[in-house]
């Protein structure tokens, strides 16, 4: 049980590093034997995940949209980062530039959350200080989608239900290995 607990954990692992997840996801996946220290006829392996619904959305590939019904709001390049590293809402932006963003609905297409501004070195919308308003552009800061469907990366299951036909294979080979005389 422990060797296909453990190429489990390892097949997981490595799917989610193949589909560009990251190792950080990829060590959230935990295994464990039961029991831990004894041999035993009714042996078992767990396998899990520390970060199950990141997991699960990327096995699954869900449809996502947003908490009150109107807009998912997806950050251009140019909207920079949130203070702790992560997504920068609107409300943040705002506050954090001095500038208003402006709604422009498209037909087709994603509408989008726009800024008068200047673009600095590094592709960052910033207020523009000039007084003429040179070097000023219409830039688009967000875009705003009504769903998004999350491709789907991950096969699990398929790792998982290989691992449990081999479980039969492996107690005959550790049988027959442990009743080989050695000598």
């Amino acid at each position: 049980m422990r060797k296909a607990g453990v190429g489990l954990k390892t097949a997981w692992r490595s799917q989610i590093t193949g589909a560009g997840l990251g190792q950080r996801l990829a060590n959230s996946i935990r295994a464990q034997v039961y029991p831990a220290n004894r041999p035993s006829l009714n042996a078992a392996a767990l396998v899990w995940s520390k970060a199950p619904v990141l997991i699960g959305a990327h096995d699954t590939g869900p449809l996502i949209r947003s908490r009150n019904g109107f807009w998912l709001t997806i950050p251009t390049p140019a909207a920079g980062r949130g203070l702790r590293g992560g997504r920068i809402t609107p409300g943040e932006w705002e506050r954090r530039t001095g500038l208003r963003l402006r709604f422009v609905y498209r037909r087709s297409g994603a509408s989008l959350l726009v800024a008068e501004s200047r673009i600095d070195s590094r592709v960052r919308a910033r207020a523009s200080r000039s007084k003429t308003g040179r070097g000023v552009a219409t830039v688009p800061i967000f875009l705003l989608v009504p769903q998004v469907k999350l491709a789907k990366r991950l096969d699990l299951a398929r790792d998982a239900e290989r691992a449990h036909d081999s479980v039969p294979g492996l107690i005959v080979a550790k049988w027959l290995s442990a009743k080989r005389p050695t000598g």
